[in-house]
């Protein structure tokens, strides 16, 4: 008998000692563009992010007790019958990184497969997140298959 990867319960991570986690209690526009330029990764005007906050099904944040930084965060979309996407995947550089970026990849997963638990799932996401992912079961570009996107300007 065989089982499909990403069906198998992998044991929860916790939070390193000081951070809290959060859902749907989303960051301002400048925490998650501080958050994404501490990663290195390109920053939306605070308008597109309240339209990407709004059309997110929910976001994860991981927040530091001692001085409210953000020190995670990601948001889901779904069109709640086939596919659920995982976007801006984003965990500041640091000690705790690995630990941070598997706590988010892990609940953003939990999340998904209690409320979709029929859709597939994917994330665009940097590197630095590969082996959470590979530890959840993703398969980097399953048969070959490749994702494709689209950036509107």
């Amino acid at each position: 008998m065989s089982f499909l990867p990403f069906r198998q319960q992998t044991p929860v991570p916790s939070l390193p000692a000081g951070c809290a986690l959060y859902q749907d209690l989303p960051p301002s526009a400048e925490a998650i563009n501080e958050l994404l330029q501490a990663c290195a990764e390109p920053c939306l005007p605070p308008e597109r992010w309240g339209a990407a906050l709004e059309r997110s099904l929910w976001c994860l944040s991981i927040v530091s007790e001692n001085d409210g930084q953000l020190l995670g965060f990601v948001r889901a979309t779904s069109d709640r019958a086939l596919n659920a996407n995982l976007w801006t995947l984003a965990v500041r550089p640091g000690a705790n990184q690995a630990q941070l970026t598997d706590v988010l990849v892990h609940r953003s997963l939990a999340i998904l497969r209690r409320d979709l638990p029929g859709c597939s799932i994917s994330i665009a996401a940097p590197s630095s997140a590969l082996a959470a992912l590979k530890n959840q079961g993703f398969v980097l570009d399953p048969g070959g298959i490749r994702a494709m996107g689209l950036k509107l300007r």
